[in-house]
């Protein structure tokens, strides 16, 4: 029989088999070899990144104009981080309404395109096709409503620039934003709204168009460009060719007149009200009444002249009756 081994030499076999065993292999990755203090690091710099979840909910109301639907679709385009949402009944209830869907879409604003007709008359319908678009940070506001003018599609426009689905825009402001306060508050909602947040998942890490925004007689103009580089082949940009990029115009183009400002989303307190704001359905009752005023002046005008053939009949002719013999 073999003899039994004492319980010291047992141990020395045992931290010999531990120290001797071959080390862990490391885990392969598509850049090479990696280890697990390269992990620890990567995990911890994972829970400190900051990821925005900011989204915005693009919708509109039941018979709204085909050209705006058009100019809807091109903003949900530009904007990667954003939601579309199908048409929504604008009556008094809308806002409760909108606010549960942007919280179920998950989303911190909105944009929706209210289409309201002015009078029961169908041949309204084609005339005074303007929408309201309502810009809302939900659920507490605030919200501003614009009248939406000058709308040109990238359709219907055809311009020769381009730039790729998902890139970040940089966002330009005119200098008069910073003079009156509500401006100011137009500013800050329209960066977070138009701006794309910190590593969203369907943007790209990149800068190739501009949005641009400017105040012109007290109505804010959106202007897409894209900015192309001066490249040959496959060659790098230099630093001294920053100065050659130009901007080429993508689309689409739109104007916004502020007609007022709520301290709630879709209502609440009024914060702010345009003076010079003029509805469009007083501007088609001003036109009829300058074509009603065209009218009447030529109805007088045909008045006068039977009048004044009545009071100056034309004598009879001798010569008249010769050739009815």
């Amino acid at each position: 029989m073999g003899k039994k081994r004492k319980h010291s030499e047992t141990e020395v076999v045992a931290n010999v088999t531990k120290y001797e065993s071959a080390p862990e292999r490391p885990k392969r990755t598509i850049l090479g070899w990696k280890d697990k203090t390269e992990e620890k690091k990567e995990g911890n710099d994972s829970n400190t990144c900051f990821r925005s979840n900011d989204k915005v909910l693009v919708t509109c109301s039941r018979r709204i104009n085909f050209r705006y639907r058009h100019m809807m679709l091109n903003l949900v385009s530009l904007l990667p981080h954003c939601k579309k949402e199908n048409k929504v009944e604008s009556k008094q209830s809308k806002g409760s309404t909108l606010n549960e869907l942007v919280e179920l879409k998950s989303c911190s604003s909105c944009l929706f395109f209210e289409f309201f007709m002015g009078s029961q008359h169908m041949y309204l319908f084609f005339l005074i096709s303007v929408p309201d678009l309502w810009m809302a940070k939900c659920p507490n506001g605030p919200s501003v409503k614009f009248l939406v003018n000058a709308v040109h599609t990238m359709e219907e426009l055809k311009l020769t620039g381009n730039h790729l689905q998902g890139t970040r825009p940089i966002l330009t402001f005119s200098t008069n934003f910073d003079k009156d306060p509500h401006w100011k508050l137009l500013k800050e909602m329209i960066m977070q709204i138009f701006g794309t947040p910190k590593d969203q998942r369907k943007s790209k890490p990149y800068h190739d168009h501009v949005f641009v925004f400017s105040i012109v007689d007290s109505n804010i103009w959106f202007r897409n460009y894209q900015i192309s580089c001066p490249q040959t082949g496959a060659s790098k940009v230099d630093r001294g060719d920053l100065d050659k990029m130009t901007l080429v115009e993508v689309g689409s183009r739109f104007c916004l007149n502020p007609i007022k400002i709520f301290g709630g989303s879709f209502g609440g307190p009024t914060l702010y009200e345009n003076p010079f704001y003029v509805s469009p359905n007083q501007i088609h009752a001003l036109e009829n009444r300058q074509k009603a005023g065209k009218y009447a002046k030529r109805v007088k005008a045909k008045t006068r002249r039977k009048m004044h053939e009545l009071s100056n009949p034309v004598e009879p002719d001798e010569l008249e009756e010769i050739w009815k013999e």
